[in-house]
Formats: structure tokens, sequence, C-alpha cells
């Protein structure tokens, strides 16, 4: 169940830097290159000639060339030419409306003439010199939703994340949970408490010191189709939590673009947006290091919730008040979904 009159990521630039790529994404086989001008083009993942997959091609005078037999197709899906062939007749291949921004590309994987970039989200940490900026991709076995799940419930911290992020006083505080239109925010705030060691690290790196007692924050925010941001950082006690002068606190924004790739698999761009000692490269690369080291391991644990569930369909699931934000997540995923295909249902109609 997903979403498709929407926008999800589909890659990162380098990923088509210099040849086409093909990713599936929400059940479709897209084929991504660029085009003409260096435009980002992005077309079914089918040549209409053998049914090879064009993203194993070339791009030639911006048009991507079929590596089996040469069949050249347009950035609209049209075919455009092969070598002694008429290619009037032949059939046109889908093509998806794509956008590259923020340093992520963008895809539209429903109907092409429905897409509005102004939908395309915007966010604060982008191309803003006072954030720093470090992430990743993980293909994960398991539905989206559960991914969502997850990140909206950070009581896992405690037991998964036991070395880095995770702490008692996780498990010891209330997490709220609000609903706003089309999205959800869980939060939970600890005062009073020793910083865990990822954000004893984070302040000694911003000049702070590390050993005082802290306010921690966690705000995860779900926004359709399948984004989780979150807000998280500690300041020292006293000083104004979230609002505390840059010297006594560490802060970072969570990046969770969540993007299915059939109904048990999913592409998971992972991130790390920080707002201190933001100029500092090779912190950037000590900290994405260590964070795909702590999402590792929410990959094994919900690789193998995946697998328990497929074998046990019937299995009635606990839903706690911890669980509160993934299920009203997924009631507005339920419900978005279902608007679009009544939607569709009357188009063809």
């Amino acid at each position: 169940m997903y979403l498709k009159n929407t926008w999800y990521v589909a890659c990162t630039p380098d990923e088509i830097a210099d040849k086409p790529s093909g990713r599936q994404i929400c059940g479709e086989r897209i084929a991504f290159y660029r085009g003409k001008d260096n435009k980002v083009c992005a077309v079914e993942d089918f040549c209409p000639h053998r049914g090879a997959a064009l993203s194993l091609g070339y791009v030639e005078d911006g048009n991507l060339v079929c590596g089996y037999h040469g069949l050249v197709m347009g950035c609209d899906g049209k075919p455009v030419a092969m070598p002694m062939q008429r290619v009037g007749g032949f059939p046109c291949v889908k093509r998806y409306a794509v956008v590259e921004r923020n340093n992520f590309i963008w895809v539209w994987p429903g109907d092409a003439d429905k897409a509005d970039e102004s939908l395309v989200p915007s966010f604060e940490w982008e191309n803003n010199p006072e954030w720093a900026y470090g992430g990743g991709l993980f293909h994960v076995k398991c539905d989206y939703r559960l991914i969502i799940d997850n990140l909206m419930d950070l009581t896992h911290e405690t037991y998964v994340h036991t070395d880095s992020i995770g702490q008692e006083e996780i498990d010891e505080s209330p997490v709220n949970t609000a609903v706003d239109g089309d999205s959800v925010i869980t939060s939970r705030y600890m005062e009073g408490i020793q910083p865990p060691p990822f954000w004893q690290f984070a302040l000694k790196q911003n000049g702070a010191d590390p050993t005082a007692d802290v306010e921690r924050w966690q705000e995860s925010r779900f926004s359709p189709p399948s984004h989780v941001l979150i807000d998280v950082g500690v300041a020292h006690v006293g000083k104004g939590g979230v609002n505390a002068p840059q010297q006594h606190k560490a802060r970072s924004i969570i990046i969770d673009f969540i993007t299915p790739e059939t109904e048990t698999t999913t592409w998971y761009f992972w991130g790390m947006a920080r707002n201190f000692n933001p100029q500092d490269k090779a912190l950037t690369g000590n900290i994405q290091k260590e964070h795909k080291r702590i999402f590792l391991q929410d990959v094994d644990v919900l690789e193998a919730q995946q697998r328990n569930l497929e074998a046990n369909p019937g299995r009635r699931l606990l839903m706690l008040n911890i669980d509160s934000g993934g299920v009203q997540a997924r009631r507005i995923i339920e419900r978005l979904v279902k608007q679009e295909q009544e939607e569709n249902a009357a188009s063809a109609a």
C-alpha cells in the first residue's frame, strides 16, 4: 500500500553522473539519466523492442540508447531512432515527472500530468552554510511502513542503540503524539540527565562541556507519503533547551526519506543535518560513518521483523501508547491511498 501521485526521493545526483541508473519505485521500474542540457530524465526501464532494461544502456546526444540492439529513446519516452529500422510505428514507454532539488532527485511514480513541482518539499538545512549534511542509502528488505513505525517511536533506542544514542531515560519519559493535518508529530523531552555517548561527542565538537547535565529532546515528524524528519539534540540544563544559545547545545535533524520499492522492500535515504561546527568536513565524515553503523542496527531489526510478520500473517500485534505515532501515520497513508484510488477510478469511468 503506497501512494503514487506524489514525490519520492529516487536517487542522488552521483548515481547518474556517468551512466543511467535503474531503480524500482512503488512497483515501477524506472531508468534515470541525464538528457540534453544535463536535465534529469526518467522513463520506464523497458525497451519496447525486446524488453531489455534501458538503464543498462548509455546516453548519447541527450537520448537513452538501449544497450541490447541500439534503440534510441527520448526523454519523453518516444523512440527516436534505431540502426536500419524505421521507428515511427514503435510504441512509446511511460515517462515520469522528475525534479532535481536539494541534492536529491525526486520522482512522481504516478500520473506525470498530475505532478506539481511546487509540492517537492524544501528544508531549512538545504544550501545553508550554517548547516552540514552527510548521509547514505540502504536497501531494506521490509515494508516501508515498518521503517516509519521505527522512526516515530524512538523508545527502541534504549535497547537497539545502547552504545551510542540509547539511554534508560528515554524509556522513562512519556511520549506525546499530535496530528497536524496530514502530519504526525511525536515528541519526548528529558531533563537533568547525562548525555549518552554520541551527544557527549557532539557537545565536545561544539566546544561545550560534554560532562554537564543536559535537557534532551526528540521530535519526530511524519509527512506523506513517507518522509520522517527528527529534530534531536541536547542543551545544558537551564539554558533554554532547543532554543539555547549555540555554545550550550548540539542539535541536528535526522533525515529519513523512505521510498517503497515493492510491498516488502524499501529504498531508505538516511542522513543527518547538523548546525554545530558545520564547516568541519572531517567531522561530517566521522558522523556519517557513525550514523551508518547506528542505522544498520535498525536494518537488522526491521528485516527480521518483516520475516516474522510474513511467517505469521494471522498474528495480532499489540498497540501501545508508544506506538501511536506510527499508528496515526498509517491511518493517514491509508486515507490518502483510498482517496487516490477513488480519484483514479473516477477518471477511468
